[in-house]
């Protein structure tokens, strides 16, 4: 049986200024599921996952998490009613160390009240933060503020994670790492929306995927599946 969606959007437009980046887009996200948002350069993808978030404010359409309408909902809320976005870039903190960051991804008034618990399983997640939990995040490389980012989200105890590009500038086997991070995540039972440059291994890990061209899905399907598509081969597998 498909389980039901968590998230669900209908129609969302979303422009800056006068400039529309997204258009009549539509896809759901099934609770326990992971789905990916895969395009080039410019099709949409971040605009929409910051709109979903709260980041953004829709121009037009319907956001609905759980049957709830949050089309609108700024970003406090949606991180209340347990959507967290793992922005591009990662964007620590990068004057406070390792435990602060993290400590302030569980501010929410859903968190708080287990942040020790939180903090003992992101730890154990991820043993090399907790061997660093007194370094500064902005003295980190790249692949350890990845780690961070996705970390803190966690400390929100989210039931849909939004990870936005989370390879980009990753080394090769630290993208493998990533890759398997993901669906662990996905087997502890946290819902992921991902956004990734990487189609190959996004594909292989997705239920279901959505190609964006110009702020439109033109193709959808099960991840699996794509991967064979005539037309994902050409535009991002390069066959």
């Amino acid at each position: 049986m498909t389980a039901a969606p968590i998230l669900e959007v209908e129609g969302l437009a979303v422009a800056y200024g006068a400039a529309f980046a997204v258009r009549d887009l539509s896809f759901s996200v099934p609770e326990g599921g992971i789905v990916a948002l895969v395009g080039s350069n410019g099709a949409g993808k971040t605009t929409t996952v910051q709109a979903i978030a709260g980041a953004m404010r829709p121009r037009a359409g319907r956001v609905r998490l759980a049957g709830a309408e949050v089309a609108g909902a700024d970003c406090a809320e949606m991180v209340r009613r347990g959507v967290t976005l793992v922005p591009e870039g990662r964007l620590v903190f990068p004057q406070m160390t390792v435990d602060e960051n993290l400590r302030m991804g569980g501010l929410n008034a859903r968190a708080a009240p287990n942040v020790t618990r939180n903090l003992a399983r992101v730890f154990e997640l991820f043993p090399r933060l907790a061997e660093r939990r007194n370094q500064l995040g902005g003295s980190m490389s790249g692949g350890e503020q990845q780690m961070l980012a996705i970390a803190r989200g966690l400390m929100a105890e989210p039931r849909l994670m939004i990870l936005d590009e989370p390879s980009l500038g990753l080394m090769p086997k630290l993208v493998g790492e990533l890759f398997g991070l993901i669906q662990r995540l996905n087997g502890e039972g946290i819902t992921i929306l991902l956004v990734e440059q990487n189609v190959r291994q996004t594909l292989q890990i997705a239920d279901r995927a959505y190609v964006l061209e110009k702020g439109r899905v033109v193709l959808s399907g099960a991840g699996s599946d794509l991967l064979d598509d005539p037309f994902v081969r050409k535009a991002f597998l390069g066959h």
